[in-house]
């Protein structure tokens, strides 16, 4: 064998490998994507070409649009999901940041045994807490509120888990000079920690707006009626007037529930990448 082909043929090989590993990654976002091209496709779609068994973009029409949007109060329903999503990170952020720095950096008895049990919240599905939840709410007024949607969120185990692994990464070096320059817990949050810990609250934020602004099983327990109706709570109640029957509007219905998001993450992604690589934070 001639030593002078080995490097031609083991860039050759490097070369095929990754044709190949990028085409089974644009195979299974195709595969991901599709049904979401089904998606757009209905609810520009007038309603007898729905079914017809074509995939392509004919008959293209905003009607669908004006009918869904006219028969349900979406700007309220928007208005709800935007507030109770937007309080719920706002208060993550406030529980998780000072919990985080607390586990990490602060010599505290049972401070190990604190974040085993945060560890432990991971184990425990919401629905196993809805009810004691919904009973504590209901005594105190909350039930169909804004607020009995916010309360049992404000605190976030994945919020403090992350948190306190992110600001491990953060120099000692740092939290001692600003103590020699006598600064105190609040301000070491105000003025050290929130600053360092950009990324993570960033992909908090990413994670807890999906989470929030999707959720449809709290809304259903908690709201009686749709005066505080989010957007997914809003759209059973219109899928049960449409009564399954006319698929246009529902489709449109919810393609307006999932473009906040699409936009959200296409604006904020670069920002979403930089959260989740953590790993140097981890111990």
């Amino acid at each position: 064998m001639n030593p002078s082909t080995s490097p031609a043929r083991s860039k050759a090989g490097h070369l095929g490998r990754q044709v190949a590993l990028h085409g089974a990654f644009a195979a299974g976002a195709l595969v991901m994507s599709f049904p979401f091209y089904v998606l757009i496709r209905s609810a520009f779609t007038p309603e007898p070409y729905i079914l017809d068994g074509s995939l392509g973009l004919s008959h293209l029409t905003l009607s669908n649009f004006t009918t869904a949007w006219g028969a349900a109060p979406w700007g309220r329903y928007y208005l709800s999901s935007i507030a109770s999503t937007g309080m719920i990170f706002l208060l993550q952020v406030a529980t998780s940041v000072p919990a985080g720095y607390a586990l990490a950096r602060l010599r505290f008895r049972g401070r190990t045994v604190s974040f085993w049990l945060v560890l432990a919240c991971f184990a425990v599905p919401t629905q196993v807490v809805a009810l004691p939840n919904y009973v504590v709410l209901a005594q105190a007024g909350f039930n169909d509120s804004l607020t009995g949607l916010i309360v049992p969120f404000a605190g976030s185990a994945f919020g403090v888990y992350l948190m306190r692994q992110f600001i491990v990464s953060i120099p000692q070096s740092l939290f001692d000079a600003a103590r020699l320059d006598r600064v105190g817990p609040v301000a070491m949050i105000w003025r050290v920690v929130l600053p360092n810990t950009k990324p993570a609250v960033l992909a908090l934020g990413i994670f807890s707006v999906i989470a929030h602004w999707n959720d449809l099983f709290w809304p259903s327990v908690i709201l009686r009626t749709t005066a505080h109706a989010t957007v997914p709570y809003g759209i059973t109640q219109f899928a049960s007037q449409e009564a399954g029957a006319n698929y246009g509007p529902q489709m449109a219905a919810a393609t307006m529930a999932v473009a906040p998001l699409i936009l959200a993450f296409l604006i904020f992604q670069r920002h979403f990448v930089d959260g989740l690589v953590l790993s140097r934070g981890i111990d």
